[in-house]
């Protein structure tokens, strides 16, 4: 039987970071402070400090995996060859799910910004197919568009940022009572709100097998770019709380958009919107090009259709797993409102986070990294805020993933009467 391509090794330390960057800046900063405002109030400051800190195991853990196993599909493919096939499949099923969610919201928050009233979903499925497109002729045209989007998102932020500094201070109240006021609970789940915001760096280590020096690469690349994400994220955070208040983030459904306009710089109004708009590309981009390379991990071993396994002959790339999420995608861009998916999106991310911390917990002392009481922190970090998510995002997590040991279940009886 002839062998199918191999994807190419063309992503240096910096590509990599950029793509991560990609990734969380734009899903988190444009998405996520209205919720946890919601849930916590101005606590939704502990609660980042929360999603910090839980992040910062999750990427120890995925980066010392990484080193080890340097291939495409992420915790996919630690958990099968650390726990087992069915940790393996809990992991890619519910990243593959819970982040194709997560395309069709980032295309939809793109055309809110971007579109004409009345055409954000035409908009939104152009942006689909334009950066399917982009990912299909080669990784390495995926890392400069990535460079592209996350300069001019940053310099968006920016001048959100100076604008909130120009605003008369007292809105903000950082008080011991205010931070409390909503109680532990309401940290908490603002903090897997905001864990959404992070989850960009797995997508480094799902492309481990297209990166350059894996063992080196991906650590390195995940760790700065989790940092510059934890600075840029609390530097947002404490300027919209402080130009807005607690209860006028949570009312708003464009914080940092509001925020400008109460310092009075009309003329910053446009540049936020590009600035929002290019994140939500940026982090759709990413998000397709990560749940392509864990699709193929997945059907490399056959828990999704085989076909799915093929690459590029040219551009060496997952191009049939692509195609078929931009087909599942653009359906939801046009049949269901997803915008308000961030609580199943962290619901499965935080699983996909747990199998992780429990893979890199199980690694022998001569591949590990960090202390394995980093691991157990993430592992059970992972399992509370699980539990403290909204209600409907927890349902509906918890029936797609009985949708795929039902899907893997039977796959497997017909591979077994088929042999």
């Amino acid at each position: 039987m002839t062998s199918q391509p191999s994807l190419s090794r063309r992503l240096g330390l910096s590509d990599a970071v950029f793509i991560g960057l990609g990734s969380m800046i734009g899903a988190g900063v444009f998405a996520a402070f209205t919720p946890a405002a919601r849930a916590a109030g101005s606590g939704l400051l502990i609660g980042l400090v929360v999603a910090a800190i839980v992040a910062f195991c999750n990427a120890t853990s995925s980066a010392q995996l990484a080193a080890v196993y340097p291939s495409s599909g992420g915790t996919y493919v630690y958990g099968r060859e650390r726990l087992g096939p069915w940790w393996g499949f809990l992991a890619g099923w519910s990243f593959v799910i819970g982040k194709i969610a997560s395309c069709a919201a980032m295309a939809l928050t793109f055309a809110a910004y971007a579109a004409p009233a009345g055409w954000e979903r035409p908009v939104a499925v152009a942006a689909v197919v334009g950066l399917a497109a982009v990912n299909y002729v080669g990784v390495t045209r995926t890392a400069l568009v990535t460079r592209i989007i996350v300069v001019i998102s940053l310099l968006a932020l920016a001048v959100v940022v100076a604008a909130g500094a120009s605003v008369t201070p007292g809105a903000g109240d950082w008080s011991g009572g205010a931070l409390l006021s909503h109680g532990g609970y309401g940290i908490l789940q603002s903090a897997g709100l905001l864990f959404f915001a992070f989850a960009g760096y797995a997508r480094i280590a799902t492309m481990g097998e297209e990166v350059r020096d894996p063992s080196r690469t991906i650590p390195l690349a995940i760790t700065i770019a989790l940092a510059i994400t934890v600075v840029v994220y609390g530097v947002i955070a404490v300027t919209v709380l402080g130009a807005l208040g607690a209860t006028g983030v949570a009312a708003s459904t464009a914080p940092l958009a509001d925020t400008v306009r109460a310092s009075g710089w009309a003329w910053a109004g446009p540049l936020v919107r590009v600035g929002a708009a290019a994140a939500s590309l940026g982090a759709l981009l990413a998000l397709i090009a990560g749940i392509g390379r864990t699709s193929l991990a997945m059907a490399r071993e056959g828990d999704l259709p085989r076909w799915l396994a093929a690459v590029h002959p040219r551009f060496r790339v997952p191009h049939r797993a692509e195609v078929a999420i931009a087909v599942v995608v653009v359906t939801l861009v046009l049949t269901i409102d997803l915008r308000g998916a961030i609580g199943f999106s962290s619901f499965g991310v935080l699983l996909y986070y747990f199998v992780a911390n429990l893979a890199a917990l199980s690694q022998p002392r001569e591949q590990r990294r960090y202390p394995r009481a980093v691991q157990v922190v993430g592992a059970l970090a992972c399992l509370t805020l699980v539990v403290t998510l909204p209600a409907a995002g927890i349902v509906v997590g918890v029936g797609v993933i009985l949708v795929g040991v039902a899907y893997r279940l039977l796959s497997r009886r017909a591979s077994r009467r088929g042999a």
